[in-house]
């Protein structure tokens, strides 16, 4: 199995890629490279292994065997890519025709990270909520351009990509992690303590509340406006053949009051 190892390391098959090929968790694959031989892997998987790396048995003299060159990586790397394509389950959520073969592999990692992750999850529900704020910041994505920063900022200091990469707008990331760095060493060495700062933490709260009346408010204001609207042009509803009508009837309505 050492050699298994040593071979899909050289390959540079993540445990990722290699648990979507086999269609199980990435700690399956993880307890299946910790056993002394291939002949104790379930059987499927075993010749699923086999193919992939295009060998006849588990035998050492096989294993050593192969010349790793350019054509070799190449079949592999297909190999690959065509078991996790044909991995049942989840092309029946997602249509990935539109999506380049990068953005495939991205929402694929992605989807079954979360997957494993959930799986993971404690009685807390600790996953499932630091989940679901991810969610969340995911929606905003396209409204608040500090969530990109964010994840480039923490990308850098867990050591995923280089510290000096700028794929946003590079002053305004720049100045953005810089500032961040300092709130979080302060936070990490313990200069920031909740009595510090309850009045920071009470305006945060009182500006998201002041945003939510605001938006309640104009979506009551819009809502109005629809109703009037209606009841000038006669209709109970709006529907497809009058959607164009009503909403011109709208921008008349609020435009009598600027």
């Amino acid at each position: 199995m050492t050699k298994v190892n040593d071979l899909l390391q050289e390959l540079g098959i993540s445990k990722v890629r290699l648990a979507k090929y086999l269609g199980v968790s990435r700690q399956m694959v993880y307890n299946y490279l910790e056993l002394d031989s291939l002949n104790k892997w379930p059987k499927e998987k075993k010749l699923l292994l086999l193919k992939l790396l295009d060998i006849q048995d588990d035998s050492d003299s096989s294993i050593s065997g192969i010349k790793i060159t350019t054509e070799y990586l190449m079949a592999v790397e297909n190999r690959l890519n065509m078991g996790v394509k044909n991995t049942p389950g989840f092309d029946n959520y997602f249509n990935l025709n539109d999506l380049n073969m990068e953005q495939q592999n991205l929402l694929t990692n992605i989807t079954y990270l979360i997957k494993e992750k959930l799986l993971e999850d404690d009685k807390n529900q600790t996953i499932y909520n630091a989940m679901k704020y991810l969610y969340n910041l995911l929606q905003s994505l396209d409204n608040v351009p500090e969530i990109k920063y964010i994840f480039g900022y923490m990308a850098k200091t867990t050591g995923f990509i280089d510290p000096e990469e700028y794929k946003f707008d590079e002053e305004k990331q720049f100045v953005f992690e810089g500032i961040l760095y300092s709130a979080l060493t302060l936070y990490n060495n313990g200069g920031a303590s909740k009595n510090r700062l309850i009045e920071s933490h009470k305006r945060f709260v009182q500006e998201i509340i002041q945003k939510k009346e605001e938006t309640l408010s104009r979506t009551q204001q819009l809502n109005t406006i629809k109703i009037q609207a209606l009841r000038e042009l006669g209709y109970n509803e709006i529907t497809t053949e009058n959607a164009s009508e009503v909403l011109e009837k709208i921008a008349e309505i609020e435009s009598r009051k600027v």
